[in-house]
């Protein structure tokens, strides 16, 4: 174990000596590469900028609405057929557009019934199994200029749904 706590410890300074000696090595200008590379990173923060706070915007206002815990409550009794908590069901749904706002969730949630509550085991295990599916497509499809996501989406959505699924049976084993 202390093997890997010391790896741990030296393996960003490895990695940047590394890159560093390598691009001397090739005679590359790696400042000039450097800048031009956050130059270009900043110019797609930029522009992402406004799916980003339209996004969190519509977050803030699901959950100061009450939509989200109106959502629990309608579909409680399906969720209860497939022994799913109804209360994590907000959970699902944020982190489907931001993994942030879902860890403000996951707070709530660890406040509420514990972390090693059987609520608190799926939530972080579903936290781990699930992506923020829609902030991903719109970053990542905005950055690249993607008009047509084709199957992306339901490909997205049937994973992280077996996510939740895989979720359940691994805290059911525990």
């Amino acid at each position: 174990m202390k093997f890997l706590l010391y790896i741990s410890d030296y393996i960003m300074p490895f990695v940047l000596f590394y890159v560093v000696g390598f691009g001397l090595l090739m005679k590359v200008n790696i400042y000039d590469d450097f800048v031009k590379g956050a130059e270009d990173g900043l110019k797609v923060v930029v522009g992402i900028i406004p799916t980003l706070v339209g996004l969190m915007v519509a977050i803030g206002i699901l959950r100061a609405s009450g939509a989200l815990d109106w959502l629990s409550n309608l579909i409680m009794p399906v969720t209860d057929m497939l022994h799913f908590p109804s209360q994590l069901v907000p959970l699902v749904t944020i982190k489907m557009f931001s993994s942030s706002a879902a860890t403000s969730l996951v707070l709530d949630i660890f406040k509420e019934y514990g972390p090693d509550s059987y609520i608190g085991r799926l939530t972080s295990i579903m936290m781990s199994c699930t992506e923020t599916i829609f902030y991903t497509m719109s970053v990542y499809f905005l950055t690249a200029g993607v008009k047509k996501t084709r199957y992306t989406l339901a490909g997205a959505l049937v994973a992280t749904f077996a996510g939740v699924i895989a979720s359940v049976i691994i805290v059911g084993f525990m």
